[in-house]
């Protein structure tokens, strides 16, 4: 009984692999796309009444009960309002800006696995391709603060670029410890190789890794207090200053994508995915009668409630960073990047080298 309570979310991925290869990978695309759009919808509600809680405000509390129909609100009164093209802006480039971004933000999430066989496609380059979907980011916000003729947008293009380059070095440099340890750049095999308790995962060896990559991502999602690309006292509100309706919800939508992205691969990567925290290897021999017991170990084990709830954890220190840090300046988060991450990286880079050598245990042996 206690097999089928586990695997019972896999059925449903095993039944749909008899079924031929199109219809199964639209299904699994929907599946995936749908619940993230929704996910990105509330996390904006989330983090609105979240920040509102640690300031002393009450959040949205008009639109449907507690304010929860203030996303679809937000959502249809931005699908209804008019799409303004500035005068002499490449029309073609300017719509074409936030499909880009927005692709590459949800195209990421196809090699993401949610547990040991929820994964639209399981490649062996999965960080890889991780890597370079993240980085093609780029070329919408360049591309929609070039278009749009105005120079606030386009300072504010420039910035993002300048920013992205410095914070992905650091970022790579993070992964390449990650990939070090692992072996792999399936992040299958990067989840599996953590398998143990809380101390067998790569947050430990890897901490000063680990809190240079969660850094970066929130550098390269243009987050507070590295919005610098959005800065409201200077560029009034960066490279999407010239976008209104659908096209700067475009932008929105995939800038939140970005951040759960982050989230869910930090969860990966450092954190043990789906795996426990608990070692319930033993647990099995157990003689298990009631219901609630069932409930309990299923909450237990291994599972995607364990990487969901991870990935939460990460979502919410985003909103967290936004409440407490101001912005900073824009040449203290190059020198921030520059002259600090990416040393740091490089010098444990080098002492997990040694690590490695002398087979240190558990991790390096």
């Amino acid at each position: 009984m206690s097999d089928f309570i586990f695997n019972n979310l896999d059925l449903f991925f095993v039944y749909f692999n008899e079924l031929s290869t199109l219809p199964h990978t639209l299904m699994l695309i929907t599946l995936i796309m749908v619940p993230l759009l929704v996910l990105v919808a509330y996390y904006t509600y989330a983090e609105r009444k979240i920040i509102a809680s640690m300031q002393g405000r009450l959040g949205p509390n008009v639109v449907g009960p507690k304010g929860l129909m203030q996303p679809f609100a937000d959502g249809v009164k931005l699908f209804f309002k008019e799409i303004i093209i500035p005068t002499d802006s490449n029309k073609f480039l300017f719509l074409l800006a936030p499909v880009i971004t927005f692709t590459v933000a949800f195209a990421a999430w196809a090699v993401i696995p949610f547990d040991s066989v929820m994964v639209l496609a399981n490649i062996n380059a999965g960080l890889l391709y991780i890597l370079a979907m993240t980085s093609l980011g780029i070329y919408g916000i360049i591309i929609a603060g070039w278009a749009s003729n105005s120079k606030y947008a386009l300072l504010g293009a420039m910035r993002s670029a300048s920013l992205i380059i410095a914070y992905e070095i650091a970022m790579g440099f993070s992964l390449v410890g990650v990939i070090m340890i692992s072996g792999s750049l399936n992040l299958g095999d990067i989840v599996n190789i953590q398998k143990g308790t809380i101390f067998n995962w790569l947050w430990l060896p890897l901490f000063p890794l680990f809190i240079i990559y969660f850094i970066a991502g929130v550098a390269e999602t243009n987050r507070a207090p590295f919005d610098v690309a959005e800065g409201e006292s200077e560029l009034v509100a960066g490279f999407h200053v010239e976008y209104s309706g659908m096209g700067f919800a475009v932008f929105f939508i995939a800038e939140y994508a970005n951040m759960i992205l982050i989230s869910a691969l930090t969860a990966l990567l450092f954190f043990g995915g789906w795996l426990s925290p608990f070692s319930v290897d033993s647990l099995g021999s157990f003689e298990i009668n009631d219901y609630l017991s069932y409930i309990l170990l299923f909450f237990i084990n291994d599972g995607i409630h364990w990487f969901i709830i991870k990935t939460f954890f990460f979502m919410f220190c985003f909103i967290w960073l936004r409440a407490t840090f101001p912005r900073y300046r824009y040449d203290q988060i190059m020198r921030l990047g520059w002259k600090i991450l990416i040393p740091i990286t490089l010098i444990w880079i080098f002492v997990e080298m040694l690590l490695i050598y002398y087979k240190v245990e558990p991790w390096f042996a």
